[in-house]
């Protein structure tokens, strides 16, 4: 066993003590409210949402209502038509623990506590590994601290057994996810430097993507819940590029191309270009193809001093900043998704509401004006795009 792999055994079973995920049981729905509602499976068309935060907002005292009432926010959108939760998951985030009395958010007892609040609120699972210790996307992919230096054949073996050991871990709490992603907006690669995608030359960062793959693939031998594998690129307009070159590197087995989509770094933003878009990618490549990260916001104003990242320049035609218009906005995507054949949608991240809760950049939210919350806590329109009734 090389070094790399004893630090993850160590790390995932013996840093604290956690409780056992809940077996899935469905929560009662809403009824449906009229002709224009309804619920989907997961398995027909995913209305994801992304709720890695919601764990330390609560902790901090974020509350969520429905129509004025405090609930629990998994039963709130469960109620509105999710059916799976995505959550984060970094590899050793020792930076939040000065922040957060010792406490750490996003490590495996963090994520193995949303998995648990999903399952038991009848909702699937989306396990988005970052291979970071900090955030992952198209600017920053850090090799996490116990792992820097390496050759990338010892790399590719602690990919390897990081992704096996994690997912057995989570089997042997009932919490294994449905789905599983190999890296976080990986356009220009992960685990840099030697996983970073330089010169058009996928070639490194295609091996660490087929360790991750493999040892999904490996897991599922032995569980009930086979995990459908997602690579994730940022953005509409990079995905052809990024698709054949990690193709041309070798990798295959995966079953979902993930895409963020973001109107503020969008170069495709019409309804009828995304369609086109999604279309083009399912035809060209036969694989089912998702938005794995998306938002509107509904108001430029700010309910704390943590700056907004996500604002007025989000702006499309024909979709105010508004309540309404984040509907709007939102209900056309996912027809949009539809049409072009696309397997579901992921919202990142509809409760990441303001609170005491503080990082290394600000104390509340900076995409509270993105939430399906209002500044108070309440449900917005935006939450009920998931339960309109799309034509398939």
């Amino acid at each position: 066993m090389k070094l790399s792999t004893q630090f993850v055994l160590i790390f995932i079973l013996f840093t604290g003590v956690c409780t056992a995920c809940k077996k899935s049981t469905e929560q009662p729905q809403l009824p449906l409210k009229n002709d224009s509602t309804k619920f989907y499976k997961w398995t027909e068309f995913v209305m994801g949402t992304d709720l890695s935060f919601v764990n330390q907002v609560q902790d901090y005292g974020g509350v969520y209502k429905d129509s004025n009432v405090v609930r629990d926010p998994y039963i709130i959108l469960k109620n509105h038509g999710a059916n799976v939760v995505r959550v984060r998951l970094w590899h050793n985030p020792q930076w939040l623990a000065p922040l957060n009395a010792g406490k750490l958010y996003s490590d495996i007892y963090d994520v193995e506590k949303t998995i648990s609040r999903a399952k038991a609120a009848g909702m699937a699972v989306n396990l988005d590994l970052h291979y970071s210790d900090t955030w992952a996307d198209p600017a920053n992919q850090t090799t996490p601290a116990a792992w820097a230096g390496l050759s990338l054949s010892v790399l590719k073996d602690s990919v390897y057994n990081y992704t096996l050991t994690v997912l057995s871990y989570l089997k042997s709490k009932n919490c294994t996810p449905e789905m599983v992603q190999i890296g976080n907006e990986t356009n220009q690669g992960m685990l840099w430097p030697l996983g970073k995608v330089t010169n058009n030359n996928f070639t490194a960062f295609s091996s660490l993507l087929n360790s991750g793959i493999k040892a999904v693939r490996d897991f599922s031998v032995m569980a009930a819940v086979k995990p459908q594998i997602i690579l994730h690129v940022a953005q509409l307009q990079n995905a052809t590029y990024w698709t054949n070159g990690i193709i041309a590197g070798g990798v295959t087995d995966f079953d979902i191309l993930g895409l963020s989509h973001y109107s503020q770094w969008s170069t495709v933003n019409t309804m009828p270009d995304i369609k086109n878009a999604i279309s083009t990618l399912i035809s060209t490549f036969n694989k089912k193809v998702m938005i794995v990260e998306t938002a509107y916001p509904f108001t430029t104003d700010n309910a704390d001093n943590y700056a907004n990242i996500n604002s007025a320049n989000a702006i499309i035609p024909g979709y105010a900043i508004t309540p309404a218009g984040q509907y709007q906005y939102m209900k056309d995507l996912a027809q949009a998704v539809i049409s072009g054949g696309g397997s579901g949608i992921m919202y990142w991240e509809p409760a990441w509401i303001s609170s005491a809760y503080h990082d290394l950049w600000g104390i509340g939210s900076s995409w509270e004006n993105n939430a399906f919350f209002d500044f108070k806590g309440n449900t917005l329109k935006g939450i009920d795009y998931m339960n309109y009734a799309y034509q398939f």
